[in-house]
């Protein structure tokens, strides 16, 4: 449910490797340090699964609690948080008296914010690692855009776009997996919503188009077939890494309703996971759903949206669920090239984490809710897989357009607006409502998923409540 359509998270099969030890050497003792405000508490068990794939988390002292109203209303609802319960923090209780609750750390930095950063550390991508996985990337995909364009045919003018969170600097675990969208330019098309997401759309011309090679796409209603196309690239693909000599690459089974093309590169000893995502880039406005998205006028400011919103439109072949009769002509809307330049441009000040810049903490929170929701994905695979890190990403949006400004993210502050993002997110789940950030009317967490939802609600109230004994477990 990515930005590109793509894989969302793999969190499951990259982080079996390396990824599992990812938060090795953290802090081991839960109860160095009592949570900002509230009273001692007894610790409260994780909600139990099915009992095939859940590991309970390890017992610990008695610890305080800290309960997690977000500091903001939820999303494209106006509507408050819910009280606190007697007895438990306010939300925004002082800043002075937040930090004055948690004991300093070296350099006056409040100790959760070490232990966070410690965890954040274990969590970057080697040097040396990243770039013999981008040169092995780089390698196949540059050799698979050559020999496409080289046939003259129907994708000769795809362009290469780097999307998801290796190019968004928020990968953790390893450099495994990479998200390349293939951009083909259309001038313009008729885009007809499909459902009542505002996501989903049909395809057609409104006239004779300039690219003549589309029409064999066609389906017998004149719609444009997803399907079709992808599977006449894939033939393509599956074609040329047969003439890579020099890596092994093998194209994967494609998955069901997926827009992507996976590839496999060996990477002794492990793999390297690339997804290939056919995209249209139509030059046309965008579509009335996205009318009331893209709020981001007190973070980014107003120039900046009017210059989002001037951009092409981009679609990706994903296949509608909601379709009773699967046709393989649905396409979706995606923002991943402008969620790229949020993420890398994410300050109110344009020197925000720039050389000689103030540094702030928003893509490290960012980072530990991935972390924090892979890893209680490998606990409970089946009772979470509905989730995954767009989920995560998009509350951060959010979060970042309730609290706008870089003062709000300083680097210090990092437990505090770790805990002020997450209590958001949980909001969210509580309430079974996340609004996409560019489509507000598309809910990504549906009421059908409530049990879900509940779920997850539940697990990460027990990290937060228990200052995430899951970043101190060794694995």
């Amino acid at each position: 449910m990515d930005g590109a359509g793509g894989r969302g998270e793999r969190g499951r099969r990259g982080s079996s490797r390396r990824g599992r030890g990812a938060a090795r050497g953290a802090a081991r003792s839960s109860s160095e340090t009592r949570a900002p405000g509230g009273a001692a508490a007894g610790l409260r068990e994780p909600p139990k699964g099915d009992g095939s794939s859940a590991r309970r988390a390890r017992p610990a002292r008695r610890v305080s609690t800290v309960r997690s109203q977000p500091a903001g209303p939820a999303a494209g609802g106006g509507e408050a948080p819910p009280a606190p319960r007697s007895g438990s923090p306010a939300g925004r209780a002082p800043a002075a008296r937040r930090r004055a609750a948690v004991p300093d750390g070296a350099g006056g930095v409040p100790a959760g914010s070490l232990r966070l950063r410690e965890v954040l550390s274990r969590l970057s991508l080697g040097r040396q690692e990243v770039s013999e996985a981008a040169t092995l990337v780089n390698q196949v995909v540059t050799h698979l855009i050559q020999a496409i364009r080289s046939r003259e045919g129907s994708f000769s003018s795809i362009e290469r776009l780097g999307a998801g969170s290796y190019y968004e600097h928020v990968k953790v675990f390893e450099p495994n997996e990479f998200d390349i969208m293939l951009v083909m330019p259309v001038a313009r098309l008729q885009l007809d919503e499909c459902d009542d997401t505002g996501a989903y759309y049909y395809l057609s011309f409104k006239r004779n188009p300039k690219e003549k090679y589309l029409l064999k796409f066609l389906d017998e209603d004149g719609k444009l077939s997803a399907f079709k196309m992808l599977q006449a690239l894939r033939e393509i693909i599956k074609q040329e890494v047969k003439n890579i000599k020099d890596v092994e690459v093998t194209v994967k089974r494609r998955k069901a309703g997926s827009p992507a093309i996976t590839l496999q590169i060996k990477n002794p000893p492990a793999e390297i996971s690339v997804d290939i995502i056919l995209t249209l880039e139509v030059q046309q406005s965008w579509p009335p759903s996205t009318q009331d998205g893209l709020k981001i006028e007190q973070w980014l400011g107003r120039k900046v949206r009017t210059e989002f919103r001037n951009r092409s439109v981009y679609l990706v072949a994903k296949q509608n669920k909601k379709e009773k009769v699967p046709r393989g002509n649905t396409w979706r809307l995606s923002f991943s090239h402008i969620e790229k330049d949020m993420l890398n441009n994410h300050g109110s000040s344009k020197t925000c984490c720039e050389s000689d810049g103030p540094k702030c903490c928003r893509k490290g929170c960012l980072k530990l809710l991935k972390y924090l929701l892979e890893q209680l994905k490998m606990q409970y695979t089946k009772q979470l897989d509905k989730f995954c890190s767009y989920h995560v990403k998009t509350a951060f949006f959010h979060s970042c357009v309730m609290w706008p400004k870089d003062t709000d993210w300083q680097l210090g502050d990092l437990e505090h607006c770790f805990q002020k993002y997450l209590g958001y997110f949980l909001d969210c789940l509580q309430k079974s409502q996340l609004p996409h950030f560019f489509i507000p009317q598309y809910n990504l967490l549906s009421p059908e998923d409530k049990a879900s939802n509940y779920f997850l609600s539940k697990l990460l109230n027990y990290e937060l409540n228990n200052r995430f004994p899951i970043f101190q477990e060794r694995h």
